[in-house]
């Protein structure tokens, strides 16, 4: 253990209340007292880890909102979110959106941006059609494989 360390251990003893204090770092260990030997036993308190508590199931209503939403979602093609991040459907917020409801649309043609990390990530189309759902919102968070746009 670093000297400076030390020193800085026995500033902090000095400046508190504390007649006693242990230090471990890895295999490196450093005990300092404070006046001598003490004629009181020192007395060390394990604190328990916190008990595990189980996982409460959600509510019946909001599962059943999560499958109205998935049968709300018409048939064809979904275009899913390939990172988690931040939807734009558009490139600016002044611009118009790279495409819209009822747009028809070409493989490879870019849909929105994905913001990751600081980048900005273009999906595109993974097939040809028309778009008949648009399910994300621009500006909102997307999750890993989150469907974002249907196409028929």
């Amino acid at each position: 253990m670093d000297i400076r360390k030390v020193k800085k251990l026995i500033e902090l003893l000095e400046e508190s209340s504390l007649t006693e204090m242990e230090i471990i770092e890895g295999e490196e260990s450093v005990r300092l007292s404070r006046g001598g030997v003490t004629s009181q036993p020192v007395m060390h308190q394990t604190i328990p880890a916190p008990a595990q508590v189980a996982a409460t199931p959600p509510p019946p209503a909001a599962t059943e909102t999560a499958d109205q939403a998935e049968a709300a979602v018409p048939e064809g093609t979904q275009v899913r979110a390939p990172m988690v991040g931040t939807f734009y459907a558009s490139p600016s917020p002044e611009a118009d959106p790279f495409v819209s409801l009822g747009q028809s649309v070409t493989e490879g043609e870019t849909m929105c941006i994905i913001e990751a990390m600081k980048m900005f990530n273009q999906i595109e189309a993974e097939a040809s059609g028309t778009v008949v759902a648009i399910l994300a919102e621009s500006g909102q968070p997307v999750e890993f494989d989150q469907p974002l746009f249907v196409i028929r």
